[in-house]
């Protein structure tokens, strides 16, 4: 075993003894930032996904920087701006200028605000008055956010939410770690040595995929195109997202090659925020998931 995916491995179980119970989440969010995007995290507050962010960054010897959106959060905030300073303008680096970019309850600040993110997060840099500024490698955005029905939170936008590698579904735990996480007090993160995030991102380009594998994409995205239930179906952009977050799934648990169950499992973060229903299908208790089912059924074998 290489030493990037030892030390992903040993990433993998100190983000355990500091968030308990949520092993599924810490894995999707490592395939993620391995595959070389950044991860949505949604859930209803005090679930522990700021925590998360922090004990990535913390564990993984990255820089790391919060950002605590509000309504009043300017563009500037996010990015810097030019100051005045010996009779000249100097940049000053917003909090973007970090390795690990905690954009915290991204969905309570106004559109213009989030849609700051979308240069950095896409073409790893900013531009200020007319000056491109390249963010620092690895970059990578965590952002949280909370259920829509809550108060004061804005739907962000579809071009946006495309940015995004994976949604992860951050949700309660069962009975049994709640009496854990009652009763024990978690870990502080432990630094991982050896952890070379760039040179994993290049081992997992020797993940073998085959042809079978490929063609389901295919077909799954031809399905999607073609599914009356959906006014926003799945895009090129989606469907390598699904294929990135799958072969890093497959190399996080050690093997060389793509199988269906990686497939499987990357489905939903890869997919669930980019297929949007019509308000037809809406209206008739039409879901998400039930559509990311019927995509599976029909293109991936039993």
């Amino acid at each position: 075993m290489s030493q990037p995916r030892q030390a992903l491995r040993a990433l993998e179980a100190s983000l355990s003894s500091v968030l308990f119970g949520q092993e599924r989440v810490i894995r999707e969010l490592l395939a993620t930032a391995v595959a070389g995007g950044h991860a949505l995290l949604e859930g209803l507050p005090g679930l522990g996904k700021t925590l998360l962010a922090r004990a990535f960054a913390e564990a993984s010897g990255l820089s790391y920087r919060r950002i605590q959106f509000t309504p009043d959060l300017l563009p500037a905030d996010v990015t810097g701006t030019e100051v005045l300073e010996d009779g000249g303008f100097v940049f000053r680096p917003g909090p973007l200028f970090a390795q690990v970019v905690l954009a915290d309850e991204i969905n309570r600040a106004t559109p213009k605000t989030q849609s700051a993110l979308l240069e950095a997060m896409q073409e790893r840099g900013v531009t200020v008055a007319g000056v491109r500024y390249a963010l620092p490698e690895p970059f990578v955005v965590l952002a949280t956010q909370n259920p829509l029905e809550l108060e004061g939170t804005y739907p962000l936008p579809e071009a946006q939410l495309d940015r995004f590698m994976s949604k992860i579904a951050v949700q309660a735990p069962p009975r049994a770690v709640w009496l854990r996480i009652l009763s024990e007090e978690p870990a502080q993160p432990k630094a991982v040595e050896g952890l070379d995030l760039p040179q994993a991102r290049r081992e997992l380009e020797q993940v073998v995929v085959s042809q079978p594998a490929l063609e389901a994409i295919a077909n799954a995205g031809q399905l999607a195109l073609e599914d009356k239930r959906l006014r926003m179906p799945l895009s090129p952009r989606g469907a390598k997202a699904w294929l990135a977050l799958a072969r890093a799934l497959a190399y996080l648990a050690g093997r060389a090659h793509l199988d269906w169950e990686d497939l499987r499992q990357a489905m939903r973060p890869a997919l669930a925020h980019r297929l949007l229903l019509t308000e037809e299908a809406q209206f008739e208790g039409v879901t998400v998931e039930a559509v990311l089912q019927d995509l599976l059924r029909r293109t991936m074998p039993k």
